[in-house]
């Protein structure tokens, strides 16, 4: 029997809490979680998760990534039954793809789609742009796809491309614009995804700040997604803090593996894993945003 290979299927993770959990106008919360490299299989499928994150209301789900970048990929068909016969209720694509997003119809799952990097001067520079992107790829196949949220971009900041950054707030803006045009404002959101280089310093946490070679456009950002209620998406990598500092005890605090922890010299918090530190210092972010907070990838 042959065999395909999923290629970057991520788990993801939407969970709930109280208000009294990092409460932010009475919506937020933390869940942590492992960030090992998981294998699952699913004959003839082969999942390779990492996590994904979203502070919702009053539900918890299971979710995954769903990339691409791969060969001998099972038609998206086959993929979309697979997932109808798990737990799994979201799924995060990082583009547009048609024919996954048609396969995925009267699923259930909810759908994250996601615009490139390279689309976002057309959309900033041209609301049409941004109302045919719309029209191309949430009309046709919402509600049947039951598309929640679209990403512009991913990571913009960590391209250090002044031009592209100056341009991501003002095509999130068109996009959002665009949704509302097709009256589907507040059902589908818009937001960007981004990389833990917004913040400037991680040691201890407690410290984290917004970077300030990107403070303007962050403070764009926020206020972007305050008006519009729309959650804030970061990519912590405890893998790329390993890689910096490559001892045996940072691989175990990595991996969630028996270590003596870390204490924040900031505010005395112990820490005993990667995850949990790197989290902490998206606090600076966390009390200035009112939306809802997803951890979009774990690497």
């Amino acid at each position: 029997m042959a065999s395909f290979s999923l290629p970057f299927f991520s788990l993801f993770l939407f969970a709930a809490a109280s208000s009294t959990v990092f409460y932010i106008a009475g919506r937020f919360l933390l869940l942590p979680f492992s960030l090992f490299h998981l294998l699952f299989h699913f004959s003839p499928f082969i999942f390779t998760p990492f996590f994904f994150l979203f502070f919702a209301d009053s539900q918890s789900f299971i979710g995954v990534n769903y990339g691409q970048l791969s060969d001998n990929l099972p038609p998206p068909s086959s993929t979309a039954n697979l997932l109808r016969s798990t737990s799994i209720s979201k799924i995060r694509l990082y583009n547009a793809d048609p024919l996954i997003i048609k396969s995925l119809a009267n699923s259930g799952l909810g759908i994250v789609i996601g615009i490139a990097n390279g689309d976002i001067p057309a959309l900033a520079s041209n609301p049409n742009s941004a109302a045919q992107w719309i029209n191309t790829n949430l009309n046709p196949y919402y509600p049947a796809s039951n598309i929640l949220l679209i990403t512009v971009g991913n990571e913009v900041m960590s391209s250090m491309d002044q031009n592209l950054i100056s341009q991501l707030v003002p095509a999130m803006r068109n996009v959002q614009n665009a949704v509302n045009a097709a009256s589907l404002g507040g059902k589908v959101k818009v937001s960007t995804v981004h990389s833990m280089a917004v913040l400037s310093q991680s040691d201890p946490p407690s410290s984290g700040r917004i970077n300030p070679m990107f403070e303007t456009t962050m403070k764009a950002v926020v206020e972007f997604l305050k008006e519009n209620e729309s959650p804030f998406a970061i990519n912590p990598y405890p893998f790329f803090a390993y890689q910096s500092d490559p001892r045996d005890e940072t691989l175990a605090f990595c991996l969630f593996q028996p270590n003596s922890g870390r204490v924040d010299s900031g505010n005395g918090i112990k820490y005993m894993n990667m995850f949990d530190a790197q989290v902490s210092e998206t606090s600076t972010l966390r009390k200035s945003i009112s939306p809802p907070f997803i951890l979009s990838k774990i690497n």
